[in-house]
């Protein structure tokens, strides 16, 4: 059943006044290659960032994002240390709840993204993360987003719902 815009919930829901961060950017170059860390990426409307495997895939995963604060959480239900790489995310977001930019637009830097669907773990993070590293990171997978306006991205650049 959809929100209703007039509730009491959609407008708690729609105050955001954080910004957040870009704190670290990751490329796929390909199926089960380890991420390349970059200072920067271009996005490209048609599907994803140049340089990453799903370049011209879904829209709906154009750019993956998954939440600075959450690492610490899913190292300690890991039970082991986790650099981002190793959670195959595009983007490490720091300051603002990625939950809430799910089915609205914000922007990284100069390109536009509109949350998609939340980033489910895969059974790939088992292998990255050790037995039980699922189940380590299930609600703390992070947010899909499309690429409504392309662009550059940096490290540094500042996160902000539209």
């Amino acid at each position: 059943m959809p929100l209703n815009p007039d509730s009491e919930l959609a407008r708690l829901m729609a105050t955001l006044p954080q910004v957040g961060k870009v704190e670290w950017i990751g490329l796929r170059p390909a199926r089960d290659e380890w991420m390349v860390e970059v200072e920067s990426a271009r996005a490209a409307t048609e599907g994803g960032l140049q340089g990453d495997r799903y370049k011209g895939g879904s829209g709906k995963r154009g750019v993956t994002l998954i939440q600075a604060e959450h690492l610490p959480a899913i190292a300690a239900l890991a039970g082991r240390e986790v650099v981002p790489a190793l959670l195959r995310r595009n983007l490490v977001v720091s300051g603002i709840p990625l939950i809430a930019l799910k089915q609205r637009r914000f922007r990284v830097g100069e390109v536009v993204l509109e949350g998609t669907d939340s980033c489910d773990p895969c059974s790939r993070m088992e292998a990255a993360l050790g037995s039980g590293g699922y189940n380590a990171m299930r609600g703390m997978g992070g947010l899909c987003a499309r690429i409504v306006a392309g662009g550059d991205l940096r490290i540094g650049d500042e996160v902000v719902a539209l």
